[in-house]
């Protein structure tokens, strides 16, 4: 029987609402840190199948989630396309060659890169209960092109958005090859047992209207279409950070299932605004749930009764930060457990 996770991003309206969170295996957990000292960088953990389910599901032990996402990075993508792909302790990915001409064409793909990250969804899902819904993900093309062009990550995605401007057509065969290995990527997550997937678009936010309407619109239409055609029944959550007030095209444009929604967006204006009955993720600050106290709890009853009349997954409006109080979690799960409407 599908959990309460699956049938809110399926369309169906419970009595309860179901939650997980953004980035909620990781470094606030004393467990991940202890896994993590164990095993060394993170790369290493994240290609370590074993570890990473272990990972993946500690924080569903613990708050008991009504999804579980899978302990991975969407630079596994450039990795597997060919570039080389490490991180600098206190700094971040790095990738290379950068792709500063768009020129991807010389790289040469590994594909069995990414075996591990199947059997990592293979063991999870074998250890979760049937209540728990399986996540995968990706990276979208625009902003993993950002990291595969500039080498790493940056504050403005200046050497990206300029070389889509200067050249358009590289940069648009870039952009279709990361489809095309996002598409067999996610499609070998869902048959490795992953029931629905988000498409993490992070850097969404830094483009002009016109832009995003090329690289972020189009692209995961693309996508969405190509996952629908191939695993029609999984749903497909878009997650276009930033986008503000292009997120209802967003959502109207690309085919996706339900819509996550970044914590600059006003829910009240998302409910408004958005398709009718489209499920909508979000959006809590994670840096309100970070420092806790009454605002966060008026806080989330806002959220909640702004999304009270549609399909609503609590979540954040990005990633849950490292030094979040494992007690400010523990409340946010009982506020909105205790949520009836």
């Amino acid at each position: 029987m599908p959990g309460i996770l699956l049938e809110t991003l399926r369309g169906k309206q419970g009595d309860k609402v179901p939650m997980w969170l953004m980035r909620q295996a990781g470094r606030y957990l004393p467990e991940y840190r202890e896994l993590r000292a164990q095993k060394g960088g993170f790369l290493e953990l994240a290609y370590d199948s074993e570890a990473a389910s272990e990972v993946t599901l500690q924080p569903v032990r613990r708050f008991g989630f009504d999804g579980a996402i899978l302990f991975s990075d969407i630079l596994v993508i450039p990795h597997a396309m060919g570039q080389d792909l490490w991180f600098e302790a206190g700094e971040g990915p790095r990738l290379a060659p950068p792709l500063v001409d768009g020129a991807w064409q010389g790289l040469e793909s590994v594909k069995e890169r990414l075996d591990p990250v199947y059997e990592t969804v293979r063991l999870t899902r074998a250890a979760l209960g049937e209540e728990t819904t399986m996540l995968g993900f990706a990276g979208s093309p625009w902003t993993v092109a950002t990291y595969m062009v500039a080498g790493q990550g940056s504050k403005d995605q200046a050497d990206t958005r300029a070389l889509a401007y200067r050249d358009p057509a590289a940069f648009g065969s870039l952009i279709e090859a990361i489809e095309s290995a996002t598409v067999d990527y996610l499609i070998g997550q869902i048959d490795a047992g992953v029931e629905a997937v988000q498409l993490f678009d992070s850097w969404a936010g830094s483009l002009a209207p016109d832009q995003f309407e090329r690289w972020v619109i189009a692209p995961n239409a693309r996508i969405v279409a190509k996952l629908k055609e191939a695993r029609p029944d999984v749903p497909v959550i878009g997650f276009p950070k930033g986008s503000g007030a292009k997120l209802p095209a967003y959502a109207r444009e690309t085919g996706v299932d339900a819509v996550g929604v970044d914590e600059t967006v006003d829910p009240q204006w998302a409910a408004r605004e958005l398709p009718a009955d489209m499920p909508v993720q979000g959006n809590l600050d994670p840096l309100l749930l970070l420092a806790g106290g009454e605002a966060l709890g008026i806080r989330v009853e806002t959220i909640l009764r702004a999304f009270s009349d549609r399909p609503h997954v609590f979540n954040l409006g990005h990633g849950i930060g490292q030094h979040t109080p494992i007690a400010h979690v523990e409340a946010l799960v009982a506020q909105v457990r205790g949520w009836r409407g």
